[in-house]
């Protein structure tokens, strides 16, 4: 990794990020950096979600960032319309992931600051997203970007055999 370099008036840590919409030839990119997240290689699924980002962008947005011409991270999102009787447009972050060589460097920083303004300009009003309880790195990354708990309560249910 590069040395961090002397900001000048008017620039931001994000600079070194070009930040992009997502398009069909970053497939295997996105692949590669879930896989150093995940541990394991989850091909089929990037493949439906980056068809429906670029099927419907009005509902789905979907960014990538790149350092020195590499796709380094991505973020991808659902817009929500009045879904589970909110009132307002609300969008959900589902899969956002910086390769691991990366982190550290403002990419996930440069992703949600472009992300921010794009859902500005769809009307958005809220943000959301799920963390694991013990995902403390993106816990922490979430908190310095803003978030917090929400009022909500995520309700889930194992299926049984029973």
């Amino acid at each position: 990794m590069s040395e961090e370099r002397e900001l000048k008036a008017g620039e931001l840590e994000t600079d070194d990020v070009l930040v992009r919409a997502l398009n069909e030839a970053d497939l295997e990119a996105v692949v590669r950096i879930d896989a150093t997240a995940s541990g394991r290689a989850r091909r089929e699924y990037y493949r439906d979600k980056v068809a429906a980002s670029l099927r419907d962008s009005r509902l789905h947005m979907s960014l990538v960032a790149e350092v020195d011409g590499l796709v380094v991270g991505f973020l991808m999102s659902e817009m929500h319309y009045g879904e589970f009787g909110r009132a307002e447009p609300s969008a959900v972050i589902d899969s956002l992931a910086v390769h691991k060589d990366f982190r550290g460097r403002h990419v996930g920083a440069a992703l949600m600051r472009q992300f921010v303004m794009n859902a500005r300009a769809f009307g958005v009003e809220k943000i959301r997203t799920e963390v694991a309880w013990d995902a403390l790195e993106l816990v922490r990354f979430f908190s310095r970007e803003g978030f917090h708990p929400g009022h909500r309560l995520v309700l889930e249910r194992d299926i049984d055999d029973r």
